[in-house]
């Protein structure tokens, strides 16, 4: 079906181009551009994001090859190399923040009322970081160790639709768990993360804003045991205890009690030890919880199938920052498609699709449905017989 429109420019129509305006003029983005405006340099952007293009040659290269169908994705004039770099290098990467930012929003509306399964009224977020590593020659802003440069992505994701909600991009060196001193905490929200974040002085303070985190014990801590709840085993739940820290500064850092969750996972057979500061909720809800942690997995997985090192199209910081969140921004934009249009397939089926259709002209809501494909059988009994007796 030819509706005249490619499926890349009908997924651009998502995109609020109005308050995109707005923040290019906060920023004076598109002062003294004769080509390629921040508008255009963000369609070329999720282009490469979407068809997972190597290299500014290979941009050019493929959006030369189709050269007709340029205007109707938004573009002017053909797409120089050498002018998205100079994009890239120069203009502010907070345009792309911003955009993110404002994408984030209109999708965490779209998924506000998302079911995760747990019975849970209660905002869900998972906390992590991922490391992008850079070659320290070519990326020297961001040193890591002293062979290598990185830089750090910590994201906050809203469980509910897989939205990162907060994401801070720092330099290889900096700790997972100074990011809790940045986030802004949500009163009654979960905050899941990996024992890398398992600063007790810190989890306090989120303590008293409200919120409630499940996260897991180190070995070896130190901690009494103050009374335990009866648990059925058969559950794989070990057992369901409040405990008090015994550590001088822990304890200083952490005064009141916490509840400690020995759960013996069924499938893989490991024991996890949970910590949370939530004292309502059953045990196997917060084991499940913490087993939600996989979908920021997912989303890091994402992240780094598209920005490889081999595929960074600048080493300058603004360059590798303007990336990353044009990348954020076309996952998110994806998300916002797939919720307004009510699509069942996942969101990476989505992104699979897209990444070998962009120019097919076809209406979006069909190409991301499942097509059943009938053959027509031919009856056995008009079939030729090979072998007659």
């Amino acid at each position: 079906m030819n509706v005249g429109k490619t499926l890349f420019a009908q997924v651009m129509e998502f995109v609020p181009w109005t308050s995109f305006t707005r923040i290019v003029n906060q920023y004076s983005g598109n002062a003294g551009v004769r080509r390629l405006s921040c508008a255009e340099q963000f369609r070329v952007m999720a282009f490469a994001q979407l068809t997972w293009r190597e290299s500014l040659r290979d941009i050019e290269v493929t959006l030369g090859a189709n050269s007709s169908k340029l205007y109707a994705m938004g573009l002017r004039h053909a797409v120089r190399r050498s002018t998205l770099a100079d994009a890239n290098d120069s203009r502010d990467w907070h345009i792309w923040s911003d955009l993110s930012a404002l994408l984030i929003r209109r999708a965490r509306r779209l998924y506000q009322e998302e079911d995760l399964g747990l019975d849970l009224t209660n905002t869900v977020y998972a906390l992590d970081a991922t490391t992008i590593d850079l070659c320290l020659s070519l990326f020297d802003w961001a040193p890591f160790r002293s062979t290598k440069a990185a830089v750090k992505m910590h994201t906050l994701l809203d469980l509910r639709g897989a939205i990162p909600a907060f994401i801070h991009i720092s330099d290889g060196k900096m700790h997972e768990v100074n990011v809790l001193d940045l986030l802004l905490i949500e009163a009654g929200a979960f905050y899941v993360m990996d024992r890398g974040y398992l600063d007790f002085t810190r989890l306090y303070r989120l303590h008293q804003a409200g919120a409630f985190f499940v996260t897991r014990a180190k070995r070896g801590m130190d901690a009494s045991r103050v009374y335990s709840a009866v648990t059925d085993r058969l559950t794989g739940v070990i057992c369901d205890q409040m405990i008090a820290l015994n550590g001088f500064y822990v304890s200083k850092g952490y005064p009141e009690h916490l509840r400690r969750i020995r759960f013996k996972d069924p499938e893989s057979g490991k024991t996890l030890v949970f910590l949370t500061n939530n004292t309502t909720l059953p045990a196997l809800t917060i084991a499940a919880l913490y087993k939600n942690r996989w979908q920021v997995e997912l989303f890091f997985k994402w992240v780094k199938q598209h920005l490889r090192i081999k595929k960074f199209l600048g080493t300058s910081e603004n360059a590798v920052k303007t990336q990353i969140w044009c990348a954020v921004s076309t996952y998110v934009l994806i998300a916002i498609v797939k919720k307004e249009l009510q699509l069942n397939a996942s969101l990476y089926t989505l992104l699979q699709i897209l990444s070998v259709s962009v120019f097919e002209k076809i209406q979006i809501s069909c190409a991301f449905q499942p097509h059943e494909h009938t053959e027509n059988q031919p009856s056995i009994a008009n079939q030729l017989k090979l072998f007659e007796i």
